[in-house]
């Protein structure tokens, strides 16, 4: 036995060779051109190897070389910026090289390994490092330092550092024991990075969505699941939440999407300015692009590629959002290299360890302390494309099992031009009674009771709306139809925000607090006029409200929405005294 075997049969993305050394996971070099490709099954002599690439025209007999590697990541400064495809090859980079059309067998290194960075020292020599630990800061993008962490595992007293301007290869520490370090690490991506302990998720991750952060918030490490059919905005969304999310980084996954949906997602992030530092969006954004006529064994470990670059960046200690968009595709990519692997099915021919794998991507979100003590955490929100939209398929079944929030879109909605087109009845969040407390300390203390009241109202105005259809909403009590009118003004103008307007984009989560109160204040005075006499067309009709509702397009509604719900309510009031 040797590292180098021959093709024995290959079928689609999936090769067997014999007569070679392997172990599982090893990546291999397939064919005379050398594909990339990796071990996933053992059976005495034959390797079973998944290929990344394209293997139309390759032929038994041609050889197979083993590399004795693992899958593994190239990290180091310069990752942010990047557009890779799912095995990290720089697009940006191979394009140059040979065009808009890929060629097979190609390599290129994951970043710019001459680049010459400046390197500033954080110990020094006789201090004694351990794995994790930060040795040096790097200034990676005008709004991120990339902190030099040495490698988990390894370590020892510093013998000799020095700060100074270094390529990421060169040597930048040496130990006692005769190791030393660079800047660049390699880490395997099926392989979790360790941390000290994970944390309760007891801080919100800020959207600036308003019906996310108010009914549905999602916590800083936790899993949210975007189920939605075609159509209904599962990537708009996902960019609104990488834009403007209070995450420091953000790495985004296109897996398995359309190519002229990924093209506008590479042609608008580099455009995109970031609110918090007015630098470009791509300045703390790493890309990865695997569209769905790219090869699909490389859609399958573009996942393991994000999650792990994201994971780096956690350790450093820095909040990490991952858009995944869209699992679906993943989980088929699963299906298809399963079927050529004459596994068992399961259901809908998806592989019997579908909902294993999903539960172990979502569980690598988190949190945490990490090993050099600082607090970091991955928050990961997974988009799932479900055929015909049906959420009770394996992949949006498996992943509502792992995931705490699940923001439902609705093809219903979005023909009504209602976006976010996220359904308030079908979603949920497991995270609110462990969020409260910030809630409480940072905003009002009555922010929690005010989310469940505006949810109340929604949830009435569902059950009424059944009578409605039947005999006519005049047919109702005036306070049932005040109800019904309130509940148009939740959805109206607090749930309903334009994703592309300047002002509307993003809600400060302060003025969502305050426009869900003026919500209960038009409510309360409604009331307490209608009790006195006034009729409900006057009470609803007052210009004033009409005021507070388009308000919210304008910038600074913020410093004027009281003195506004203040007119609307005396307003209210004054229409007793005309009756």
């Amino acid at each position: 036995m040797k590292n180098e075997g021959l093709i024995y049969r290959i079928s689609g993305p999936v090769v067997t060779a014999i007569d070679m050394k392997a172990a599982m996971y090893d990546v291999v070099r397939v064919g005379t051109e050398g594909l990339m490709g990796e071990v996933i099954e053992l059976h005495g002599d034959k390797a079973v190897i998944q290929v990344y690439e394209d293997t139309s025209g390759i032929r038994p007999g041609e050889i197979v070389v083993n590399t004795g590697e693992t899958l593994s990541v190239s990290l180091g400064p310069g990752l942010l910026t990047q557009i890779y495809d799912g095995i990290q090859r720089p697009l940006p980079t191979l394009e140059k090289e040979m065009g808009v059309f890929l060629t097979r067998g190609v390599d290129a290194d994951a970043f710019d390994l001459e680049k010459i960075w400046t390197f500033e020292p954080q110990v020094s020599v006789g201090d004694t490092v351990v794995g994790g630990q930060v040795v040096g800061h790097v200034q990676e993008t005008d709004t991120i330092v990339h902190k030099i962490m040495a490698v988990p595992g390894m370590g020892g007293v510093v013998k000799s550092i020095e700060s100074g301007d270094f390529n990421v290869t060169q040597t930048i520490c040496t130990f006692e024991d005769g190791s030393d370090m660079q800047m660049m690490q390699k880490w395997p991506v099926r392989t979790p990075r360790p941390y000290q302990q994970k944390y309760p998720p007891v801080i919100p991750l800020v959207t600036g969505t308003r019906i996310l952060d108010f009914l549905f918030p999602l916590a800083k490490g936790g899993a949210a699941g975007i189920p939605g059919p075609f159509g209904s905005g599962k990537t708009v969304t996902q960019q609104s939440l990488a834009k403007y999310s209070d995450a420091q980084l953000v790495v985004y996954i296109g897996c398995g999407e359309r190519g002229n949906e990924m093209t506008e997602v590479l042609d608008e992030f580099p455009h995109l300015i970031d609110p918090n530092t007015g630098k470009p969006l791509m300045e703390r954004t790493v890309m990865i692009a695997n569209t769905s006529n790219m090869p699909v064994a490389a859609r399958e470990a573009s996942v393991y590629t994000g999650i792990t670059i994201a994971e780096y960046y956690r350790d450093m200690g820095y909040d990490v959002a991952l858009m995944a968009d869209s699992t679906s595709r993943w989980a088929e990519a699963m299906r298809e290299i399963s079927s050529r692997l004459e596994e068992m099915p399961g259901e809908e021919g998806y592989p019997a360890y579908l909902s294993t794998r999903i539960a172990e991507f979502y569980e690598r979100a988190g949190r945490v302390e990490t090993l050099n003590g600082e607090d970091g955490s991955i928050t990961v929100i997974g988009a799932v494309s479900p055929p015909g939209g049906d959420i009770s398929e394996p992949v949006s079944q498996g992943t509502l099992r792992i995931v705490k929030v699940f923001w439902g879109l609705d093809a219903g909605l979005a023909r009504q031009r209602h976006f976010p087109a996220i359904n308030w009845l079908n979603s949920y969040s497991l995270y609110p009674q462990s969020l409260d407390q910030w809630f409480r300390d940072k905003i009002a203390q009555d922010f929690p009771e005010v989310r469940v009241e505006l949810s109340g109202l929604l949830q009435i105005e569902s059950e009424l709306q059944e009578i409605v259809q039947l005999v006519g909403s005049d047919s109702l009590p005036a306070d049932q139809q005040l109800t019904l009118e309130v509940a148009r003004m939740i959805r109206e103008y607090f749930l309903q925000q334009n994703a592309f307007h300047e002002v509307d984009a993003y809600c400060d989560i302060d003025l969502q607090y305050k426009m869900a109160k003026a919500i209960l204040s038009f409510q309360e005075a409604a009331k307490n006029a209608m009790a006195s006499g006034a009729q409900l067309n006057d009470v609803v009709n007052v210009p004033s409200r009409s005021d507070l509702m388009r308000g919210r397009l304008n910038k600074g509604y913020i410093d004027i929405i009281d003195d506004m719900v203040k007119t609307m309510c005396e307003e209210i009031a004054a229409t007793v005294e005309e009756n």
